[in-house]
């Protein structure tokens, strides 16, 4: 927490009271019921990961999974599989952002519709690239993290902001939908919003035709910046 002043966007640093004492073992039912008088939503406890479908399906109901197990010492600036802490801590504080929240809604539902039309993988490149791993360009220009896997992750917090070997690109849902990512190290781009109104206006359209678009092209590798690209200054 001391850290996240100048790296985490203000919206998560004003929304992080809302999980309640941070010397004490959080409480999912009060945080959910803050959570309910401010947007909506509330938490539910799972022992991991769950699948797909169910999870969207949680999103949809304006429902978060978050785990119930802490990683180990060892694991502390980076876990591949997500624990209590990356689920509380770097996910649910942006859950009290309105815009934010129904862009998760919007999400769940889009990932029913995927699911059904085999469109899964593209649009988990867009949750991974958002919701986990998203940075923002806030009101004084700077760039700041949104994204749940960078705020948890001490290391990857100042990497993605202020590392002059980030490549940082504007968002673009398509080629989004086209760029693998990477599970096991810090990210090799990352993509910057200007605005959650701009991420929640990005799902408002049809993805079906986006889809077929995207399946015709080929694929990006993580880390490409593409020519017409220009790499975002923090």
């Amino acid at each position: 927490m001391r850290q996240l002043d100048g790296l985490a966007c203000q919206e998560f640093i004003d929304a992080l009271r809302q999980l309640g004492d941070a010397t004490a073992i959080p409480r999912f039912e009060e945080v959910s019921e803050r959570l309910m008088k401010a947007t909506g939503w509330q938490i539910v406890g799972v022992p991991g990961l769950i699948p797909e479908e169910n999870f969207f399906a949680l999103l949809a109901d304006r429902k978060f999974p978050v785990t119930d197990w802490i990683r180990k010492p060892e694991e502390f600036d980076y876990v591949v599989e997500p624990d209590i802490f990356h689920d509380l801590f770097g996910h649910v504080p942006l859950l009290f952002n309105p815009v934010f929240a129904d862009y998760m809604q919007a999400y769940g539902k889009g990932g029913l519709k995927a699911a059904a039309l085999g469109a899964c993988e593209n649009l988990a490149r867009l949750y991974w690239y958002t919701v986990e791993f998203g940075l923002i360009r806030q009101k004084d220009g700077g760039v700041r993290a949104y994204g749940a896997g960078i705020l948890s992750s001490a290391g990857e917090l100042k990497f993605s902001v202020t590392s002059p070997e980030t490549k940082r690109v504007p968002f673009d849902l398509e080629r989004i939908m086209r760029s693998q990512y990477k599970i096991d190290t810090y990210q090799a781009t990352y993509f910057v919003i200007d605005s959650f109104d701009q991420l929640f206006q990005a799902t408002a359209p049809d993805f079906t035709p986006i889809y077929e678009r995207v399946r015709a092209q080929p694929e990006i590798l993580a880390g490409d910046v593409l020519p017409h690209e220009v790499i975002v200054p923090v």
